[in-house]
């Protein structure tokens, strides 16, 4: 693959902006390198944009929160929580794997003394009937499951729970967790994210739950153009 304005991401995710202190070259398409994502104060996360292996002439906007400084990630998850707000959970669950990141951000500044977080990984003592199959674009085999510990029912069982991811591109990764805290009792009132990442993700969610995804910015699929990258027609 003959690379097409790509570039190392030590220094992305580091620090939020202002708007007006961004690279022309930045703000406005054809983008190079790095995509200027708006948040709701009007400040600018630069994301670097990743050429996608297996269609070269498409790329994303990229969001690895745990390479993230502690400062972007105390931002976004307030953002978040501020989104999340108005409908008072009960509960905050993380959604794994790096859902992890911002669930306890968001439950703290919710007014909550914990959260409860979902894991791929199987302990001995682990129940399957609290288990869904989890099927996305980047695990294609088979077997990966989401589970939730059973020493944790009584906490998500009956409540009102928000689920909380760090972006959402396809919807796949959802389905999984959020069909099980609803197989288990749980009222799903929203399910929370940094990024929204394109709109496929609401064809995959149904429009019932597409109407309850909140997230903090919008990240659009980008085409490669001789001089950069611009949002996929």
């Amino acid at each position: 693959m003959t690379p097409h304005f790509t570039e190392a991401t030590t220094d992305y995710w580091q620090r939020i902006v202002d708007a007006d202190s961004v690279a022309a070259s930045v703000t406005a398409a054809p983008w190079r390198h790095g995509y200027p994502a708006r948040l709701p104060d009007g400040r600018v996360l630069v994301l670097p944009i990743r050429q996608l292996a297996s269609e070269p002439m498409h790329a994303v906007a990229s969001l690895i929160c745990n390479q993230a400084s502690l400062e972007v990630i105390e931002t976004l998850g307030r953002m978040l929580a501020e989104r999340l707000a108005p409908f008072k959970p009960d509960v905050v669950v993380g959604i794994p794997t790096l859902g992890l990141t911002f669930a306890p951000v968001v439950a703290r500044h919710l007014g909550h003394a914990r959260y409860v977080p979902m894991g791929y990984s199987r302990k001995f003592w682990y129940d399957e009937a609290l288990s869904g199959a989890v099927q996305s674009i980047t695990t294609p085999t088979p077997g990966k499951r989401v589970y939730l510990d059973p020493n944790l029912l009584p906490l998500v069982q009956g409540k009102r729970v928000v689920l909380v991811d760090d972006a959402v591109s396809s919807g796949s990764t959802l389905k999984a967790p959020w069909t099980l805290m609803e197989d288990i009792g749980a009222e799903v009132l929203a399910c929370g994210v940094a990024m929204l990442q394109g709109h496929r993700w609401k064809d995959t969610l149904g429009a019932g739950r597409a109407a309850r995804m909140v997230g903090v910015f919008e990240s659009p699929l980008l085409q490669a153009v001789p001089d950069g990258w611009i949002e996929r027609a």
